[in-house]
């Protein structure tokens, strides 16, 4: 893949994530500085490479979840080498809110998922002890993806599934990313779950995460679940 295409498909993942729609040729031109023809003759190598797809003839493109999950090992490597661009602004004001609550556990695990909610708008959700905590969930079924009833159906599996899998299967990274079909629960869901690992005193195997639609801010959102199961780490 040439560098260009490597922009291209990033640019096509975050804008189809504020836009909710398929990303034309005619708006990334405008992006990249290039002709129309151009990006599309890019556009079709990357449907070749099965990274994006064309839902109906006259629509632009949308990711496919191996073009989301190309993208998400990219930004997974470089946080991983940059840890000290996780504390922006918001990084922050979990942290700010969290540590007031340090002297207990489940308190500060409940605050650090509201946070997350309330900055990602996705459903946030966090193991405490044998509990499954969940809050935002207004946020995931007001997604245009999931009010059709069949993608409902499979998210509300999903999350009826969740807290046993977790516990079975132990996801071993600080983080965890499901992309669509990629969970071992509601692979038609269309869902993404972003989790991180971390040690709390109720166990070694603690997560807290988010669930939203593939039509992500990964790179927001990664670095947001990675930070705040290092802080509770940190002051749990």
């Amino acid at each position: 893949m040439t560098e260009r295409q490597r922009l291209i498909l990033a640019a096509i993942i975050e804008q189809h994530a504020e836009i909710a729609a398929p990303v034309g040729s005619v708006m990334l031109a405008k992006l990249f500085g290039v002709s129309s023809a151009t990006i599309r003759s890019e556009m079709a190598k990357l449907e070749e490479m099965g990274l994006i797809v064309q839902p109906h003839t006259s629509a632009g493109r949308i990711p496919t979840d191996a073009g989301y999950r190309f993208y998400v090992n990219s930004l997974n490597e470089a946080q991983a080498e940059h840890p000290q661009q996780l504390l922006d602004r918001s990084a922050r004001a979990i942290e700010a809110r969290v540590t007031t609550h340090g002297d207990r556990a489940d308190r500060a695990i409940r605050s650090a998922v509201d946070s997350l909610v309330e900055l990602t708008q996705n459903l946030g959700i966090a193991t405490i002890g044998d509990e499954l905590y969940l809050s935002g969930m207004g946020n995931l079924f007001s997604q245009p993806e999931f009010m059709q009833g069949q993608h409902a159906q499979q998210v509300a599996r999903l999350l009826d599934n969740l807290e046993p899998w977790l516990r079975e299967a132990k996801p071993n990274e600080p983080l965890n990313v499901y992309i669509g079909s990629e969970n071992p629960i509601g692979k038609a869901s269309g869902a993404t779950l972003i989790i991180s690992k971390f040690r709390s005193p109720y166990s070694d195997n603690s997560y807290i995460g988010v669930l939203g639609p593939t039509r992500q801010s990964y790179a927001k959102v990664m670095r947001l679940v990675r930070h705040t199961g290092a802080m509770l780490e940190e002051i749990l």
